[in-house]
Parts: C-alpha cells; structure tokens; sequence
C-alpha cells in the first residue's frame, strides 16, 4: 500500500504557482545566455540542413579554417571589394565552402573556368546587398568545436 501511495504523490500535477515558478526560472536562464553564442547560433540555422549534417559528419577544421580567415578578412577588410573569389576541386570542398558562406551570411555560386586543357571551378562570394555583415564573434570552426564537445 504504501507503496502505490508513494507513487500516486509523484504525479500529482504541479500547482500553478509552482508552473510559474518554473517558467521564470527558464526565462531568466535564457536571458543569461550569451549574445556571442545566439549570434553563432542564428548564423549556424542559416547553413542549409544537408550542409549542416556534412559538417557534423566529416569537419575538416583546417580546411575551414582557410576558408574562413579569407572570408573574414573579405567582409571585414575590403568595404571595397565586391566579390572574393576562391578556388576548390574537390566537390566535399566546395560544399563546406558554400556553408561557410552560408554561416556568414554572404552568396556563393561556383562557376567553372576553362584555362588551357584544364577546367577549374571557381566560387565568387558576394555580400548580400540587403543584409547583415556583421561576423559573429565565434568563428564557425569555433562553433562546431563547440558543438562537438557539448558546449551548446
């Protein structure tokens, strides 16, 4: 008896104080979350979902990287320039490099270009004229390293 007593008393619904009680709770430890970590988030949830799962499958922190420090140096560095274009063969490669754009709200298109007997593919990235271009503090390898490690 006693014990299907014991049982009864933990699904007694909370009362609603207790619920509200609980709500503000959430809200202050959503509040308290970093404004680095939403802007590393919101531009994450800008990656198209197939990139994204490619990303959490096969990171290449080194490749990303380079693709990276160019792309920063292009939206924060040259206001002037309107396209920065960069070269990757490798279909994998130029996936991950289209999310990177992706991440840092810029547009990507990959073109192929003809040089002797060779074709190469370029991807010229542009800024979003109507957009932001603001980088997020945390770098997308950042993210993902983060990520991984269960710090999100």
């Amino acid at each position: 008896m006693g014990r299907s007593h014991s049982k009864f008393l933990k699904c007694v619904p909370l009362q609603a104080g207790a619920i509200e009680a609980l709500k503000g709770f959430s809200s202050k430890k959503k509040s308290s979350v970093d404004a680095d970590k939403i802007a590393a988030l919101t531009a994450w949830h800008r990656v198209d979902c197939r990139t994204r799962e490619a990303f959490r499958r096969s990171f290449l922190p080194e490749l990303v990287n380079g693709f990276e420090v160019n792309i920063r140096a292009f939206v924060s560095e040259a206001a002037n320039e309107e396209v920065l274009v960069m070269y990757a063969q490798d279909p994998f490669h130029r996936l991950l490099l289209h999310g990177v754009c992706e991440f840092y709200n810029l547009v990507s298109t990959t073109e192929s270009e003809t040089k002797g007997t060779k074709v190469l593919k370029m991807t010229k990235i542009k800024k979003k004229k109507a957009g932001n271009n603001e980088l997020p503090t945390i770098t997308l390898c950042e993210f993902l390293k983060m990520a991984k490690d269960g710090f999100w």
